[in-house]
């Protein structure tokens, strides 16, 4: 196909479709991503998420926050049920504990687009290398096993933390979708980011270089910021 072409046409892209996540575990050096298990992960996610003390943490998602276990329960139940979104746990392996959870949702296999989301960390695991690699995890998963071409985050306008965060992790700000939503009652605004496979070998070794244990002193501060470009 020449250059005018491709002006006109767009580049060809094969027939080939993703494959649909799976129930599987992904292991990192600080953290493993496994398949939500409220029998397995109930007890820590209701700790670290949960009770009033963890309100904040619900502000901007659609479900919570969870003021008592019998409303969380059912609600760990059913998203372990679900297959898409499909949802993991993130167990610090120093610690041995469920900190958090995140799924891959919106799922088109044949035009091999995927999005992460519902992502909640409890505090002992926000801004740590363990929340880091779970992210890297569940990228690496999506490109290179997987075979998706694009790899969506989406999140309130409003929610400064998580429009930090997709731009610290390599996702490209694409615009905002208006009144794109009811959540709770109120209307919500989406911002879309997005990487995508071309993206990813620079993402990925950014991740790497930042996540290796020569990247942080003895104190555990990082020397060099984890950084995309």
């Amino acid at each position: 196909m020449t250059n005018a072409e491709v002006r006109l046409a767009g580049t060809p892209v094969g027939s080939e479709a993703a494959r649909r996540p799976e129930r599987i575990a992904l292991s990192g050096m600080y953290v493993v991503v496994e398949p939500l298990d409220p029998a397995r992960h109930g007890d820590d996610l209701w700790t670290g998420c949960g009770g009033t003390a963890n309100q904040e943490l619900w502000r901007y998602m659609h479900s919570g926050p969870f003021e008592d276990r019998y409303a969380f329960d059912p609600y760990l139940e059913a998203k372990a049920a679900s297959k898409d979104p499909l949802y993991f746990a993130f167990v610090d392996r120093a610690t041995g504990t469920a900190a958090g959870h995140a799924a891959y949702m919106r799922v088109e296999t044949g035009q091999r687009v995927i999005e992460v989301g519902s992502i909640v960390y409890a505090r002992a695991l926000q801004k740590t290398r363990a929340a880091t690699e779970a992210m890297y995890l569940m990228a690496r998963h999506a490109f290179e096993d997987l075979g998706y071409r694009r790899y969506e985050w989406k999140c309130n306008v409003l929610n400064d933390a998580s429009q930090s965060a997709a731009r610290r992790l390599g996702f490209a700000f694409e615009g905002v979708f208006r009144q794109h939503m009811i959540v709770k009652g109120r209307s919500r605004d989406t911002a879309w980011y997005a990487m995508l496979d071309s993206e990813w070998p620079a993402r990925k070794a950014a991740f790497e270089r930042w996540l290796s244990a020569e990247n942080f002193d003895d104190a555990g501060r990082q020397k060099i910021r984890l950084g995309h470009g």
